[in-house]
């Protein structure tokens, strides 16, 4: 079984600590994950864990066949501070 991550370009999302009441940040939502042999099994995978899914308005979900699992943090924070330093 191959696993996929499944993503939606509908709906809005805030950064942290914002104080707008406006979005803003244009970017992608992860709707969740599932197992299959292809992307509709997995799909159907993951509805059947998740099916408060049922119960929201997202309509159009696109599947993405992650060929390794393997997760690596990064965090910005430590980028910025690198970019700070170079332009000193």
């Amino acid at each position: 079984m191959k696993p996929y991550i499944f993503i939606t370009s509908e709906g809005f999302t805030f950064q942290p600590q914002s104080d707008s009441c406006e979005p803003d940040i244009e970017n992608c939502q992860v709707i969740g994950f599932g197992k299959g042999n292809n992307s509709k099994e997995a799909f159907e995978d993951m509805l059947s864990s998740q099916e408060y899914l049922f119960e929201t308005t997202f309509d159009e979900i696109v599947g993405l066949e992650l060929k390794k699992e393997v997760k690596e943090y990064f965090y910005l924070a430590d980028y910025k501070n690198r970019k700070e330093l170079q332009t000193k």
